[in-house]
């Protein structure tokens, strides 16, 4: 599996802003510069650049919304994907735009320093309601909605029917019998013995010390009943037993995994396993067919989790133009705009109409075990038994977690010790978190 341009648009914002936003340390109120205006004039739009096909059905949903009404005109603005964060992190909040997509994961610093406005005055109650669940999760910060998304993510574990029948192997075929931990390591062993590679997984290897490591591995963690943070702290949470239980497990897969030197080791069926989210299925299910499972990730002790969330729109602090903001983020998440989006990237979208109508995910499609995760969300601050989808920690402090976690999974990956590993990165974290009031309002 590898990382392509439609994840990046999800995560490379997050990677970027690990590097760059943990030199911004100043608090300050979100929003208190937001006005309404007369819900007239011209607005402008900034977001991330992604593939073509995103791009273009963004531009339709800005240019469908200006040929809509003749009150506002919205000017868009493509920005890359590896300058799009550290932009927004330097640009000032009265020059940012009026409207912007967030990565999910940074929302949280942005709230902490004043760059966003809650959006509940501005866009429609009806817009608000059609949100799922998980798009309200992520789009949450001390209580207050600062954003909502067009689409969202999903991953689990991907196999191969034909190779796993040949070892004899005996997959799962719902969320409620996801191999255990050590079923799944059962299945490796076997897997690798029958594979003509020798190996039976990939998981993105490379991408271990990234962004990638946090959204696809913390899961594990979650699963095992440990956790990245628990009131705010990580010590106690990171360098838990069940943490370490859970990254002690995961290292234990490495004789069974290839590095997937040339991303190819799925698709052309040298292994049977790959963990990945939605943006594979369609390369996956070309190469293979029928014989493409969609499984959940194995269930560590506390039920099988993933990773969920993605790119999010929110309301610029600094704007003089809230109710044209909202007018357009009203239609920007209107069936139309989110369904063009949805076919143009193949995520799962983040407004329920949309998300009950879509052919992939809903009941009897090819990626309706995706659907079902997600229809069973938390925040990873609430994590249950049932839950499944888990949306990365909502703070201001997530360049620190995310970092320090994938240092750590990385670093156990090379054969540290685990438990050490984690205790450095609790307390690393915390020394952060303390180091900025507990990045607190």
């Amino acid at each position: 599996m590898t990382i392509t341009r439609t994840m990046r648009r999800g995560m490379v914002a997050a990677v970027a802003f690990t590097a760059t936003a943990l030199l911004v340390t100043g608090c300050s109120a979100g929003g208190s510069g937001a006005a309404a205006g007369d819900g007239a004039g011209d607005i402008d739009v900034w977001a991330l650049q992604g593939q073509d096909s995103e791009n273009a059905a963004l531009q339709a949903a800005v240019d469908g919304f200006n040929g809509s009404q003749s009150d506002v005109t919205a000017k868009l603005r493509l920005i890359a994907s590896d300058t799009y964060t550290t932009t927004i992190t330097s640009t000032p909040k009265d020059q940012l735009p009026d409207v912007l997509q967030i990565d999910g994961p940074t929302l949280a610093s942005y709230v902490y320093n004043g760059k966003l406005t809650p959006i509940s005055d501005h866009v429609s109650q009806e817009t608000i309601d059609n949100a799922t669940a998980g798009s309200i999760a992520e789009g949450t910060a001390d209580g207050e909605l600062y954003a909502l998304a067009q689409f969202d993510s999903a991953m689990g574990l991907y196999g191969n029917k034909a190779m796993l029948d040949a070892a004899g192997v005996t997959y799962p075929t719902s969320i409620d019998t996801a191999w255990t931990a050590e079923e799944f390591e059962t299945a490796l062993s076997a897997l690798s013995g029958s594979s003509p590679s020798g190996k039976a997984l990939d998981l993105n290897e490379a991408g271990l010390a990234g962004e990638w490591g946090t959204y696809a591995f913390a899961p594990f963690v979650w699963s095992a009943g440990g956790n990245l943070l628990e009131d705010n702290t990580a010590t106690g949470a990171l360098d838990s037993a069940a943490s370490v239980d859970a990254l002690t497990q995961v290292a234990g897969w490495k004789p069974f995994v290839d590095s997937n030197a040339d991303s190819k080791v799925f698709p052309d069926g040298r292994v049977a396993l790959g963990i990945g989210g939605h943006w594979n299925y369609p390369t996956y299910s070309e190469a293979l067919g029928d014989d493409l499972l969609v499984m959940p990730l194995p269930d560590f002790g506390t039920g099988a989790k993933a990773g969920a969330g993605s790119l999010t729109w929110g309301i610029g602090s600094g704007t003089q133009d809230g109710k044209a903001a909202g007018a357009f983020m009203d239609y920007l998440l209107n069936d139309e705009s989110v369904t063009a989006m949805t076919q143009a990237n193949g995520a799962p979208p983040a407004t329920k109409s949309a998300f009950d109508a879509d052919p992939l995910y809903k009941e009897g499609g090819p990626l309706a075990l995706f659907g079902e995760q997600l229809a069973n969300a938390c925040a990873s601050d609430d994590i249950t038994d049932t839950c499944v989808a888990v949306y990365r920690p909502i703070t201001a402090g997530y360049p620190t977690v995310t970092s320090q976690f994938s240092s750590a999974l990385s670093a156990i990956w090379g054969g540290a010790d685990p438990a050490k590993a984690l205790g450095d990165a609790a307390t690393s974290i915390d020394q952060n978190f303390a180091d900025n009031d507990g990045y607190q309002q």
